[in-house]
């Protein structure tokens, strides 16, 4: 990779699933499957981060406000600080949670991070 890729602040979509998760310790929690962009903005909401059987959870995937993960580049995956105890009390998304706007609250509420619509 040349040092102008690596310097700049943009990165492809496709380049961000599969990154790893890692706790604050730097352990690999899950990974990004998949990004959910805000249509007219273009902001990212949420990383679809895939869990498998990881904190002990049932559900794979969890879309994770984009606000909670930091890229870090000396290991090359994005940091959270995300505990068991919020995955796991975290509302349940149901299969068309992105287009619950009370979903949405109750997550971004739970998880301490101001709306991404304001």
């Amino acid at each position: 990779m040349d040092d102008y890729v690596k310097s700049t602040p943009l990165i492809s979509s496709g380049d961000v699933n599969g990154n790893p998760v890692v706790d604050p310790s730097g352990a690999k929690i899950g990974e990004i499957d998949h990004l959910m962009i805000e249509r007219e903005t273009g902001q990212v909401a949420y990383a679809s981060v895939g869990f498998g059987g990881f904190l002990g959870l049932g559900k794979d995937h969890y879309p994770v406000p984009w606000k909670r993960l930091r890229y870090d580049p000396s290991l090359g995956a994005y940091r959270t600080d995300i505990t068991e105890e919020e995955v796991k009390g975290a509302p349940e998304p149901h299969d068309e949670w992105y287009r619950d706007r009370q979903w949405e609250q109750r997550a971004h509420d739970h998880f301490g991070v101001p709306y991404y619509w304001f």
